[in-house]
């Protein structure tokens, strides 16, 4: 009887251990969890804040035009820089009116259909309503459609008057005013046209030309993609899909684009080759030899129209000569060449080389010192004349040169002390005299220059303090507050800043500073997991800015659900020396990996209440790629990555991207080549955590390809893992509402061994 009492309570304790197993793998996070996380993303947390400056401008007469949040709602202001005025730039409600109007749409004053305006005159103003322009009266408060404006495909002289755009590969005038045409260009043909906006990952139908400052020439190129591999994506649809296919060269192609050179008087109609062999479609710091409006970037043009600069530089990136072309004959001539053994940069957040037709000489970028420095040459013979800046600090970008007093205006980073990632404005003259900080506090600085250069609006914060803005003189140590921002409404809501710190990197010689999310409801008793956001560059890095902001994407949104969200810029990132920025040419597969473990670790001694056996991971793009890399070269630190829209194998991804950061491919005798040393799908085998790897079915940046070669890598080594393919999203889903909840469930579910809330919704921003 004993015997069978004994069996009978070990079988109840048995029972009772499943059922208590089993009701702990079926808890739930509360919904209110997600609720309250969703409160920090920036469609809530902005709304918070008043005495913010956004989408500024600068008008002819130094005037100042910016948006900014009030009580009263989004607000416009014009403030003059000389008599410190401000003022409403116009009565909201009138305009409100006025434009319901003639768009026969509710227009709410609180809310303005626009982000930004010009003046026109006294009276007038325009701006664009879902890409239509009006001008609109603000005595009468009549508004008109402005039907004399430069049309989506087009870019416009700077006369104003003309704009050319692409007809059939060719290229073509128009008139602005009264609409006639000319055509420019007779002898272009399919994939080798003239001015074509391609470089694989992108693409656009605004030629690529650069205007000379008469608006009687420009220069542009045939664009020649006529051997160049194709890539081909294809929509989701009842019936019969779209098949997009188009030129893409990737590492290792034979052929690549290749830029013609030409200068057009679009007067005569007349195109004049450059005397030069053909160009590899490359630029001094971009992936992309045109700017974000479609100006072919790396000229200057002289005043007079007559001749220009501008840079060839090599497919391999590692050679930049720049060159001057006479704009009648076509005539060129080569002033210097600059050859880095890993590649070469003509600034760091801008083109930052100038060519001075004044005196004859060039302002040139060079990092040849380990930073990024500017230096005098001489325009005839090519030799340096004075190095400008110098030291263990870096010039960002150079904004403005005074041709006659030699004055020349620049951001720069890491000569104040403190983070060396925040940005300052300086002032120099080009024989390197009266070096001047014109940015005191210590902060991160953004900076708008004005047309004249006289006077710049100064952004001024950290990541963890509020912004004040000011308009300051660039001449002077004189300047006034323009706005102040009141955050204290957001911190009535348990909002919180980010906490910066610093770590080392994985061989404890750079010092590493990051950004950490903590819940509002942060208890340091308990023992929190960890998530790790990441972006590994090499052209940015995870943090890009060290503004204030009200959010910086879902990271606090995460923090919420409770856990410690780390983000940190590690080696190979930009903003610092060069060999900082280079640390991992010619092995992406690092992506600065081992930093991001270093710093958690270094974190986790530091504070008792991070876990750090439980490490997630996640990021997009370059950061779906790291993300999944993580997880295969450290399976025993990381256990969770959510990687979406990957480069898995940037063979895969465009040539002027990979080329540039992991060199021209190189392929072994045995098989083997050098970007192997990147390739996720080589390294499979090594997955134990739990992987969710995402991508758009119709990304023509990353097209899917580079996850579907990892997913098929995956199956064959018989891997568990979850996937997730959005039809017909293209690269940019990685804050769109599905994506993002399935990140945090995925989170939720497999770091913190919780149950998310079924299928949760999330509201929309009133």
């Amino acid at each position: 009887m004993a015997s069978k009492v004994k069996y009978l309570s070990l079988t109840v304790v048995l029972v009772c251990l499943v059922n208590i197993a089993f009701s702990a793998n079926a808890q739930t996070l509360n919904v209110e969890k997600y609720e309250k996380a969703e409160q920090k993303l920036v469609k809530f947390t902005d709304k918070l804040i008043t005495g913010n400056v956004d989408y500024p401008s600068w008008s002819n007469s130094d005037q100042l035009l910016y948006r900014s949040h009030t009580e009263q709602g989004e607000q416009f202001f014009i403030l003059d820089a000389k008599t410190k005025q401000k003022k409403l730039a116009f009565d909201h409600q009138k305009l409100a009116t006025a434009l319901a109007r003639i768009t026969e749409k509710e227009v709410n004053q609180e809310k303005l259909p626009f982000k930004s305006f010009e003046i026109v005159s006294k009276n007038k103003i325009s701006l664009k309503v879902k890409g239509k322009a009006y001008q609109c009266n603000i005595e009468s408060y009549l508004c008109k459609l402005t039907k004399n404006v430069a049309k989506k495909n087009e870019l416009v002289a700077p006369n104003g008057d003309q704009a050319v755009f692409i007809r059939e590969n060719n290229l073509w005038l128009r008139n602005i005013n009264d609409n006639s045409e000319k055509q420019l260009t007779t002898d272009g043909i399919e994939n080798f046209g003239y001015a074509t906006n391609n470089a694989g990952w992108v693409r656009g139908k605004k030629p690529v030309v650069k205007w000379s400052p008469d608006s009687k020439k420009l220069t542009t190129f045939k664009h020649d993609g006529r051997n160049v591999g194709e890539m081909g994506i294809v929509s989701t649809a009842v019936g019969h899909p779209k098949i997009d296919v188009w030129k893409y060269p990737l590492p290792g192609d034979e052929n690549i684009f290749k830029i013609h050179r030409v200068v057009i008087d679009v007067e005569q109609a007349k195109v004049t080759p450059l005397t030069m062999p053909a160009d590899d479609h490359r630029s001094t710091i971009t992936d992309h030899v045109a700017g974000r409006d479609g100006s072919l970037l790396d000229v200057d043009w002289s005043a007079d129209s007559s001749h220009f600069a501008f840079v060839s530089s090599t497919r391999d990136h590692k050679t930049a000569t720049l060159k001057m072309a006479d704009a009648t004959t076509g005539k060129v001539r080569t002033i210097l060449s600059e050859v880095e053994e890993s590649f070469f940069e003509s600034g760091v957040s801008g083109i930052s080389w100038k060519y001075l037709d004044k005196s004859n000489e060039i302002i040139w970028f060079s990092q040849r010192s380990d930073w990024g420095h500017l230096y005098l040459v001489d325009a005839t013979t090519g030799k340096i004349k004075n190095q400008i800046t110098q030291g263990d600090w870096t010039v960002l970008e150079l904004l403005d040169i005074n041709q006659d007093t030699g004055k020349l205006i620049f951001t720069g980073a890491g000569k104040e002390g403190g983070d060396p990632y925040f940005h300052y404005l300086y002032s120099i003259n080009k024989d390197s005299s009266n070096l001047t900080l014109l940015t005191p506090e210590k902060k991160h600085h953004r900076i708008t220059l004005s047309k004249d250069a006289e006077y710049f609006l100064d952004r001024v914060s950290t990541p963890n303090q509020a912004e004040s803005s000011f308009i300051r003189s660039t001449s002077s140590k004189s300047g006034f507050v323009v706005e102040q921002m009141d955050i204290s409404k957001l911190t009535a809501t348990g909002w919180q800043a980010p906490t910066p710190f610093i770590v080392k990197d994985r061989n404890g010689e750079h010092d590493i500073h990051g950004l950490m999310y903590k819940p509002s409801d942060f208890d340091a008793s308990k023992s929190y997991p960890v998530v790790n956001y990441l972006y590994p560059g090499p052209q940015v890095g995870s943090i890009r800015g060290r503004h204030f902001r009200t959010a910086r994407g879902d990271n606090q949104a995460i923090a919420e659900l409770g856990f410690i969200v780390i983000e940190i810029d590690a080696l190979g990132t930009p903003g610092r020396s060069k060999s900082f920025h280079e640390f991992y040419y010619q092995n992406m597969g690092d992506s600065g990996i081992p930093d991001q473990v270093a710093a958690i670790k270094q974190l986790a001694k530091q504070h008792s209440w991070i876990d750090s056996s439980k490490v997630g991971i996640w990021g997009h793009s370059g950061g779906g790629f790291a993300s999944t890399r993580a997880l295969l070269t450290y399976p025993d630190f990381y256990s969770v990555a959510v990687s979406q829209a990957g480069n898995h194998d940037n063979r895969n991804y465009a040539d002027e991207w990979g080329e540039k950061y992991h060199g021209v491919l190189v392929k072994n005798e045995d098989g083997t080549t050098n970007y192997d040393s990147q390739a996720n799908q080589l390294i499979v085998d090594n997955l134990k955590g739990k992987l969710l790897i995402a991508h758009g079915t119709t990304d023509t940046n990353v097209p899917p390809y580079n996850t579907l070669v990892v997913v098929e890598a995956l199956i064959e080594a018989n891997k568990d893992f979850d996937m997730l393919m959005l039809p017909n999203r293209g690269h940019g889903f990685a804050r769109e509402a599905y994506m993002m909840r399935k990140r945090w469930d995925y989170f939720v579910q497999h770091l913190m061994a919780v149950t998310p809330p079924k299928e949760f919704t999330f509201s929309k921003a009133k």
